[in-house]
């Protein structure tokens, strides 16, 4: 959940059209250069809409209007392999991204952190003090001295005691009556304590982005790109944007006073909806992009309360009345008639880049900074000629706020491959399959009838039925009515058909196994087998996963670094930090890391190899490989050094266990206490338990042969 300490964003750098500008009456050039771009967009994107009009129709199961069938074709099942394969493609994403619980994003500091200290220590052995106050002695005598450095070496050239305070980031206020003590660098003997002002910082950055990304619904918004990606070729998300977010609260009196925070959030766009720059392969290269939104009155009217709209535009557009351009793509996908006619409004949305002279014609400040440049990246939104919302791009360093994402990529076009397009060609073949062994069972389970009508009375009906009376009027018993069964062939075309679905596991690269699929033959019948063949499904999937860390997670997580860098002045925050996606991380099987973890752990505990070891980093992956939350089952180094000592502590208060009387030096064991027997062997016989100590040859009490 968000802080209660949660800081507004500023975004008051924002250039914007005025209220009074003329272009938001009247059609202007930057509606046009709108419109065109659009234009373009939606007509080289056709071939696309195609495939993915193929694609949304095998997974329901429909047969498109170019698929003709004969009057001999009886059959018209759809065997929704496709849907099957789809599901289970995206239900092994979700469970790849989501495995832990938590959003597979994490934060580190960079390898040589600037701004932040990586690691101070401070030296609590009495006899180093001494040293310490020697060495802060030192560099305020020598200040200027550039090769000056701490004895272990880790002080920046020229820098004293008193700048590394300032570079102790979220612990400079809890470490500022020890900063003559502190060290840079990590300690080196058992009598220190090390503090990690990077590593600090960047966990609360990861922090405030999980928390960001749970406020704005991100896993909601991710599983939803992941099925248009598993099943299209492509997902596409947004974001993130500052909304004022409200949470109900109620009054002492009942009375409902909510609380408006302002948080980032992120939204997931239907690629229907979605027109790139059609030169462009991927978001890096796209000049500009446009999404299409289907508003209703209502929604049209909450324009008005966010940042920058212009009311005045909106309610020209509500007096105008709805005016949307359905689609023909939006028909085929409804699985019933509707109007024409439908009461919504069209708006576009635009991100790119505009000639600057367009801007400054219609209103927009420039910049002093962007005053040299010709093409200037803007935000604009178009509702029926008339301008919404015109302003600049408000992020820093500039970047379109979309991420799309392929499920197989294809390096010369910007859209992907999906599951659906993979199997195309074998879901039609089983379709076919399906369709004539359907049809020869029929055709073989009936009779076909063969009538002389020359020996039938005529005028007769012909129909056949049980009980049925025929007259005859001539010829030889038995001659007039023949009965012929046509062959059966059903099982031939099921091998076909059969055949046709392993060519489907080939094309995807998700085997049948992968998604329950029972009867399986070979190796697949043991369950090192079954191991065997998912490790290998697991291949393709990695690719995918690997598609989503790096063009969706990683560009995403660095746009909520960025966005908090620039709009939040938490200093607690901020540092030399690096945000990486770890997707691909999960995709070994938990066991099996585990497993490996806990072989590694085993041989950290050479007291040899220990301190090469990052103890904290493996206990906390243990944790999510067990899937357990890793903070909160596990210590921060300085929890656990606190721990350690409670746990010494505890332990020299606990009583000491008494040893086991040793044999004298003789080696001869003393005598049984009296009432015991030594040969008793249950135990119960007396209070020494066990076999006893059994009588040897030519002593008293020896039973056995010689």
């Amino acid at each position: 959940m968000a802080e209660d300490n949660e800081v507004a964003f500023d975004t008051d750098g924002v250039s914007a059209m005025q209220d009074n500008d003329p272009a938001l009456r009247s059609e202007s050039d930057v509606v046009s250069f709108v419109q065109g771009r659009f234009k373009r967009a939606e007509d080289v994107r056709q071939q696309d809409e195609q495939r993915w009009l193929k694609a949304y129709r095998n997974y329901r199961g429909l047969y498109g209007p170019d698929v003709q069938f004969t009057e001999t074709e009886k059959s018209r099942v759809f065997v929704k392999v496709t849907k099957t394969k789809t599901l289970a493609a995206y239900g092994q994403i979700i469970d790849v991204l989501f495995g832990n619980t938590t959003f597979p994003l994490t934060v580190n500091p960079t390898k040589l952190p600037e701004g932040v200290a990586e690691s101070v220590h401070i030296n609590i052995d009495p006899n180093a003090e001494q040293g310490l106050d020697d060495l802060k002695q030192a560099f305020e005598d020598k200040p200027s001295e550039p090769y000056l450095f701490a004895p272990d070496g880790k002080l920046k050239p020229g820098e004293t005691v008193a700048d590394l305070q300032n570079r102790l980031g979220p612990l400079e206020q809890k470490l500022g009556n020890v900063s003559e003590k502190l060290i840079e660098g990590d300690g080196q003997t058992q009598t220190t304590v090390t503090f990690h002002p990077a590593m600090i910082a960047a966990k609360k950055m990861e922090k405030k982005i999980h928390d960001q990304l749970e406020e704005s619904g991100a896993n909601k918004q991710l599983r939803n790109t992941a099925f248009e990606m598993a099943l299209f070729g492509t997902g596409i998300m947004k974001g993130p944007f500052a909304l004022d977010k409200e949470y109900p609260n109620w009054g002492e009196e009942g009375n409902y006073d909510p609380t408006i925070k302002t948080v980032p959030s992120t939204d997931h766009v239907s690629i229907w909806n979605f027109y790139p720059d059609p030169d462009a392969y991927n978001m890096d290269e796209a000049e500009y992009c446009v999404q299409r939104h289907k508003l209703s009155k209502t929604q049209m009217r909450n324009l008005k309360s966010r940042p920058y709209f212009r009311g005045e535009s909106i309610e020209l557009c509500l007096d105008m009345g709805p005016q949307y351009d359905k689609k023909y793509w939006e028909d085929d996908m409804k699985d019933y008639a509707i109007e024409n006619y439908t009461e919504r409004y069209e708006v576009l949305e635009f991100w790119g880049y505009v000639d600057a002279d367009i801007l400054e014609e219609n209103g927009v400040d420039i910049p002093e900074e962007l005053a040299d440049v010709e093409q200037i990246n803007c935000n604009v939104w178009v509702c029926q000629g008339n301008v919404l919302r015109m302003v600049l791009n408000p992020f820093k360093p500039v970047r379109i706020p979309y991420y799309a994402v392929p499920y197989e990529h294809n390096p010369y076009s910007f859209f992907g491959v999906g599951i659906a397009e993979n199997m195309d060609d074998t879901q039609t073949l089983m379709n076919g399959f399906m369709r004539m062994a359907i049809d020869n069972a029929a055709l073989s389970g009936n009779l076909i009838m063969e009538v002389d009508e020359t020996n039938l009375v005529p005028g007769q009906d012909l129909s056949v039925y049980p009980g049925k009376i025929f007259r005859r009027q001539g010829g030889a018993p038995g001659q007039a009515i023949f009965g012929t069964k046509f062959p059966n062939v059903a099982a031939e075309n099921m091998q076909l058909f059969d055949k046709a679905r392993v060519l489907a596991d080939e094309s995807t690269g998700f085997p049948s196994f992968a998604h329950g699929q029972t009867g399986i033959q070979g190796v697949g019948r043991t369950a090192s087998g079954i191991s065997m063949l998912m490790s290998a499904a697991n291949g393709s999937i990695r690719n995918v996963v690997k598609n989503v860390d790096d063009y969706l997670l990683a560009p995403m997580g660095k746009a909520f670094f960025s966005f908090n860098m620039q709009f939040d002045y938490d200093p607690d925050i901020k540092g030399d930090l690096e945000v990486k996606a770890q997707g691909t991380e999960s995709l070994m099987a938990n066991e099996v890391r585990s497993q490996r973890l806990m072989q590694f752990l085993q041989v950290a505990s050479n007291p040899q190899l220990a301190p090469f070891a990052k103890m904290d980093y493996i206990i906390r992956e243990i944790a999510k490989a067990m899937d357990l939350d890793p903070n909160k089952v596990t210590n921060s180094l300085q929890d656990a050094v606190i721990q350690s000592e409670i746990f010494k502590k505890f332990q020299q208060q606990q009583p000491q266990q008494p040893q086991a009387p040793q044999p004298p030096e003789g080696g001869q064991v003393p005598p049984a206490p009296a009432g015991a027997n030594v040969q008793d062997t249950s135990g119960g016989g007396g209070s020494q338990v066990g076999v006893g100590t059994a009588p040897l040859p030519d002593e008293e009490g020896f039973s056995g042969n010689v």
